[in-house]
């Protein structure tokens, strides 16, 4: 029997509980889970989530992995008590959240709802918007969630250019990567979604800058990570008209506080993370199939490169 510590912000294990129990018994896995360390030793695997009040792995010198909530690893990858493989959250539920609320939002200003929602007084505007084929989206990270959202445009017939940090293939995807890739692919498009893991590297990425090289009235949207975008450089952006809009559902601080400048922005959508939230049912079966891989000897999926970050 294993057993297994399940360490997360309150009210995460009434959710959990019955998916993860009937994951892991679908996967011939005899456990039992905690939700308290007891003895820290005994435990065999730590499903986490930051906000459970774990921050020092040391005392589980038998854990075999940690095991990830989240697709984000930022918060605890540097943690330098974490000696054990770290294996980050990816599953269907998140790669779907993600592609829904990437595609509504990119055709919602490809076609130029907010004109017509929004509009106060009778107007008949004719304008029609380009084909789709006619329109550039540049999707910056290739990733599991990058890559699916990348393809789903595609297959509206958008024009896709694809970034990563480090060379990527993917079918029908037009793809660029390092430094000398990245101001090609924002110069030419129209809608920018961001999909980025937080790292050294990616901090602040989205600067004044890079921001100039988007044609004029371009929009940009961010479901990966708040830290990927210079605040103060967007808003410039946006009252100097350089930035036609931004759709942002990550923060560098979250909840957005009440008095920041995003609320108020005539341009500015702000959506309360949810862009993509972990799905008990599906992540259960993510932690369930690594650890009964890890006790088959098989190699853990998702597993975390330290030096990446990601």
């Amino acid at each position: 029997m294993v057993r297994i510590l399940f360490s997360a912000p309150p009210g995460l294990w009434a959710e959990y509980r019955a998916p993860l129990t009937r994951a892991l018994d679908e996967a011939g896995i005899k456990a039992e889970i905690v939700t308290g360390t007891g003895d820290p030793a005994a435990i065999d695997y730590v499903v986490f989530a930051p906000g459970g009040g774990l921050s020092d792995f040391t005392p589980f010198t038998g854990a075999k992995a940690v095991l990830s909530l989240w697709a984000g690893v930022e918060t605890v990858v540097g943690n330098p008590t974490l000696t054990q493989p770290l294996c980050r959250m990816v599953d269907a539920g998140l790669e779907e959240g993600m592609v829904e609320w990437v595609t509504g939002h990119v055709l919602r200003h490809h076609l130029g709802f907010d004109r017509d929602i929004c509009a106060t007084e009778p107007h008949w505007d004719q304008r029609v918007p380009p084909l789709a084929r006619d329109r550039t989206v540049a999707v910056l990270g290739l990733g599991a969630l990058g890559r699916a959202c990348a393809e789903a445009l595609a297959a509206l017939r958008f024009r896709v250019l694809g970034w990563s940090r480090n060379p990527r293939a993917v079918p029908g995807i037009d793809c660029h990567h390092g430094a000398e890739g990245l101001r090609p692919v924002l110069e030419q498009a129209g809608i920018v979604v961001l999909l980025l893991p937080r790292t050294p590297e990616t901090e602040g990425l989205i600067d004044a800058e890079r921001l100039s090289w988007l044609p004029e009235g371009a929009v940009l949207l961010n479901p990966g990570r708040g830290a990927l975008i210079d605040e103060a450089a967007v808003l410039a952006a946006l009252d100097a008209g350089r930035l036609g809009h931004a759709t942002l559902d990550v923060f560098r601080t979250e909840p957005l506080p009440p008095d920041h400048p995003f609320w108020r922005h005539p341009r500015v959508t702000v959506t309360p993370h949810v862009a993509s939230e972990t799905r008990p049912a599906s992540a259960a079966r993510v932690i369930a199939e690594n650890v009964r891989r890890a006790e088959a000897g098989e190699p853990l999926l998702f597993r975390v490169d330290r030096a990446r970050g990601y």
